[in-house]
């Protein structure tokens, strides 16, 4: 046996990915409105930064024990806790939400009567509430950030390819997200800031492979000017496959010792990327290229030039 065993991948595939585009395009339609349905009936699970709560600053003698005051604060009822280090360690800043019908600042009292009794010598600092109004303006900038990515790629797709290219990265990445979302919502992950930082770096990847495919398929229509376009994306693919599996499986599974070991602080952001991940390879073959596909690219440039070798 050779090692690395990355050498024992086949070098040449004869996928015919056009074949299951059809299939494809019902399976992400069918997602696509399950996603709608949970969305309608479920909601987001909004964690504190959207959905509002309770906030203040502890101290402590020693390094803050970040696990052992994440579970205190849920066997207490807080809901949703956050505890984020600040300085050299022996202070935090705690978030969480009141239980329903308990008013923020009582619930705030209470809960720091009962940390106080569990960690001898903790002492508390400051408290405000995050009210409703403020929640929903994170919440608005935060899909606005998302928004604004979307309309800057598709006007660096448009300019380096065709527009048709720009409107199926759009549309592959429109995909990606809703259905991420959806599987926030169906399991009822929570939805915060940080999830907010993970689409965005989902959009970020999911355009980086589809700035890949498209650059090898114009390449190939370069070549191959009377070959039917659907044989050109299937070239295309075939010829990249290897670099695709290779870079998302090295993602994957730079991700899965976070996912397994993380805790459940760092779950929502890196199962967020990881199903962003499959989706960004998954929609780049069967959402993106479909469009063009359908559309039709333009086939009339010339041919790419060779490079000449620099004159000493």
């Amino acid at each position: 046996m050779r090692w690395p065993l990355i050498r024992n991948l086949p070098h040449h595939f004869t996928f015919n990915f056009v074949r299951l585009a059809p299939y494809a395009a019902v399976l992400s339609a069918l997602l696509v409105i399950g996603s709608g349905v949970s969305y309608f009936y479920q909601g987001l699970n909004m964690g504190v930064d959207f959905a509002g709560g309770t906030t203040f600053e502890v101290q402590t003698q020693t390094p803050v024990p970040q696990g052992q005051l994440r579970n205190a604060l849920l066997q207490i009822g807080a809901h949703d806790p956050q505890v984020q280090p600040m300085g050299d360690g022996r202070s935090a800043n705690v978030r969480f939400k009141p239980p329903e019908k308990v008013n923020a600042i009582s619930a705030a009292s209470e809960v720091q009567k009962q940390l106080a009794a569990q960690f001898p010598g903790m002492t508390f600092r400051g408290g405000d509430t995050v009210g409703a109004k403020v929640s929903g303006e994170l919440l608005r900038s935060g899909f606005m950030a998302l928004g604004i990515a979307m309309v800057l790629m598709l006007l660096y797709i448009w300019f380096r390819f065709q527009l048709q290219f720009g409107l199926g990265a759009i549309i592959g990445i429109l995909h990606d997200v809703v259905l991420t979302l959806g599987l926030l919502s169906v399991f009822q992950i929570e939805f915060s800031m940080v999830s907010i930082a993970a689409l965005l770096t989902i959009i970020g990847y999911s355009m980086n492979e589809k700035v890949i495919t498209f650059d090898r398929l114009r390449e190939n229509l370069r070549k191959y000017k009377r070959t039917p376009l659907r044989d050109v994306i299937n070239l295309s693919e075939n010829e990249r496959l290897s670099r695709t599996l290779i870079t998302g499986s090295t993602a994957l599974l730079a991700l899965s010792g976070m996912l397994f070991l993380g805790g459940p602080a760092l779950f929502p952001l890196i199962i967020t990327m990881v199903v962003g991940i499959v989706l960004g390879t998954y929609s780049s073959i069967y959402v993106a290229l479909p469009v063009i596909m359908l559309w039709g690219v333009r086939r009339n440039d010339e041919a790419a030039a060779p490079l000449q070798p620099a004159r000493p």
